[in-house]
């Protein structure tokens, strides 16, 4: 039988390049290469789901009612994402999480 490592790298070299030279997952799974952003135009001011599904409290109201993550505090559960409303679909996750700045500045 051949080598599975070199199997795996044979049909999914891009996966190994995205990890490791790009420091993204393309398929998100990979808590420390993901983030988790709620998009300020799709989010609901009167709808609290997300904040309440937050096992460590990371998810708060920001001053103009619009929710938000604090990355510091965030466990990447994934619980935020399966609780926002199908309606808003306002979380997302990001890879490589420095796409956040990015957001984050508009």
């Amino acid at each position: 039988a051949p080598n599975p490592v070199l199997t795996t790298l044979r049909y999914f070299r891009e996966e190994y390049v995205a990890h490791i030279y790009e420091r993204r997952c393309p398929a998100r799974m990979c808590p420390e290469l993901i983030a988790y952003y709620i998009e300020p135009q799709k989010c609901s001011k009167l709808c609290n789901v997300c904040v309440g599904s937050c096992p460590v409290e990371a998810i708060y109201t920001r001053e103009d009612g619009l929710k938000a993550i604090d990355q510091s505090k965030c466990v990447k559960c994934d619980n935020c994402l399966k609780a926002c409303p199908p309606q808003y679909y306002a979380v997302i996750k990001l890879s490589p999480p420095e796409r956040l700045s990015q957001l984050e500045r508009k």
